[in-house]
Parts: C-alpha cells; sequence; structure tokens
C-alpha cells in the first residue's frame, strides 16, 4: 500500500509516444468517419482566457521538455478552458473540495482557465485516449483526475501517492500543444494520509504537484519547492514553482488545433 506522510513519494507520468499518440492534423482529417482527432477550433478565443501573474524571478522550476528541438517546453493552448472531470471510486471522504482547491491553485498560478465537467466512470489507463467522442463529444478529452489502487495502476505501487502527465499533438506549422492529460491518486494511502496531523492539507499539495506535472512542470531538486520528487511536508507552491507555472501560461492560441 502507498503511504504518503512528510516523505511520501510524489511523481510525474510523462506519457511517451507510446502511450499517447502524437498527431499530425491535416485539414480534412478531423471531419472524417472514425477520426481519432476532432474538429479544430473547439472554444478557441481570440486571446487568452487569464493572465499568468508577474513571474517571482525565481529560477528554481524545471519545465518539461518537448520533443521539438526548437520548441523548448509544452504548453496548454491559453484561449481555450482546461477541462477536467473526476472519478470519485473510492474517493476519501471530502476530497472533492480539495481538488478544487487544488485546480484554483493551479489556476491562479498559471492563469490557465479550468473548467469542471463533472463526474465519470472512465478508469485511467497508461494507454488512455487523447480523443473520446463517445464518451465527451467530438473535442479532446478532459483531464482525468481518478482515485485508483496500485492493482489498477502499477504507477502507484509502493510510496508513490500520486502520478500526473499529459499529451500533446501538433498541426503542422505549430507548436506542441497539450491536449488532454491524467492524475491518478492512490485512494487507499491517501485515506490513511487524510487521518494524520495536515492529511487535508498534505492531500491538496499532492494533487496541485500532480496537477503542475500535467499543465507542464517537472521535478526539481530543491526541497523548499512543492514539484521536489519526495515531499519532505511542502504544503503549498515555492517562489520557484510559481515562476514555473507562470511561464506556462503564456503559451501560444492555437485556434486551428
Amino acid at each position: 500500500m502507498a503511504t504518503v506522510l512528510g516523505v511520501g513519494l510524489v511523481v510525474g507520468l510523462y506519457f511517451a509516444p507510446s502511450l499517447f499518440d502524437r498527431y499530425i492534423l491535416s485539414q480534412a482529417l478531423p471531419h472524417l468517419p472514425g477520426s481519432e482527432v476532432p474538429p479544430p477550433g473547439f472554444e478557441a478565443a481570440s486571446s487568452p482566457l487569464g493572465i499568468p501573474p508577474a513571474s517571482t524571478g525565481s529560477t528554481a522550476y524545471v519545465l518539461q521538455e518537448s520533443r521539438d528541438a526548437d520548441q523548448p517546453f509544452v504548453t496548454y493552448d491559453p484561449c481555450r478552458p482546461v477541462h477536467y472531470v473526476v472519478r470519485t471510486d473510492l474517493a476519501p471522504p471530502g476530497t472533492d473540495q480539495l481538488i478544487q482547491e487544488a485546480v484554483s491553485a493551479v489556476s491562479a498560478a498559471s492563469g490557465l482557465q479550468f473548467v469542471y465537467d463533472g463526474i465519470t466512470s472512465e478508469a485511467p489507463t497508461k494507454g488512455r485516449e487523447a480523443y473520446q467522442p463517445d464518451r465527451y463529444g467530438k473535442r479532446w478529452a478532459p483531464v482525468l483526475i481518478a482515485w485508483s489502487t496500485p492493482e489498477e495502476a502499477p504507477e502507484l505501487t509502493g510510496r508513490i501517492a500520486g502520478t500526473g502527465g499529459s499529451a500533446s499533438i501538433q498541426v503542422p506549422g505549430e507548436p506542441y500543444v497539450y491536449v488532454t492529460g491524467q492524475v491518478q491518486l492512490d485512494a487507499p494511502g491517501l485515506t490513511e494520509t487524510l487521518a494524520s496531523p495536515n492529511g487535508p492539507a498534505l492531500i491538496r499539495a499532492i494533487i496541485m504537484h500532480e496537477l503542475a506535472h500535467v499543465v507542464g512542470l517537472g521535478h526539481v531538486n530543491d526541497p523548499t519547492q512543492l514539484m521536489y520528487e519526495e515531499n519532505s511536508g511542502q504544503l503549498d507552491f515555492g517562489d520557484g514553482d510559481r515562476a514555473g507555472l507562470a511561464l506556462l501560461g503564456t503559451g501560444k492560441c492555437v485556434p486551428r488545433l
């Protein structure tokens, strides 16, 4: 059983091409029967929906690298909302509020706007499809936040409290853009954590950590930051975390996506 008290590990699940294909879109493909990508432009606005806060000036952050050597990092499109759903099976009592607070913290630090689409029955999987029109309609699947177990999600084996990451795609001539992601949370281990001193705050911090992976932050070697791999009791984003999240909110709008 995973346990996450003061020193529980929190990791990012970086989706490789074998887990999430990077689609190269054409003008016609999204409209063909059986397409693996949705029609472009869903909810695309003409300007960013939010404004990232000013940078703290800290350099204590790491951005997940892009697969394109000419693109240093990948972001979500700031001109459209980041939708998310929650699988509540096995969720410890009261953690719905902790998820809302964690999402709000990432939104405030990045300027990205999140929209809650409700509860889902979708189970977390390594090979999660980025486009699921039968379940979510003709748009990219929302970010999945799922309470799970090490039996269902082997990534949670041991002292791993959660995993998080996103899938990116590319329109020809545009940068890679994140389109969806998922967070897996160890329900048995975090149920134990909930009963410990500062339990709710620790769980909220773990969810914040994994959501920061979803929007593009990697691990750092600085134990004073929430993105340190082995959390030693940090309950909020540090200056480095906030600087990185603010930068990740400045991505390019890609209406052709």
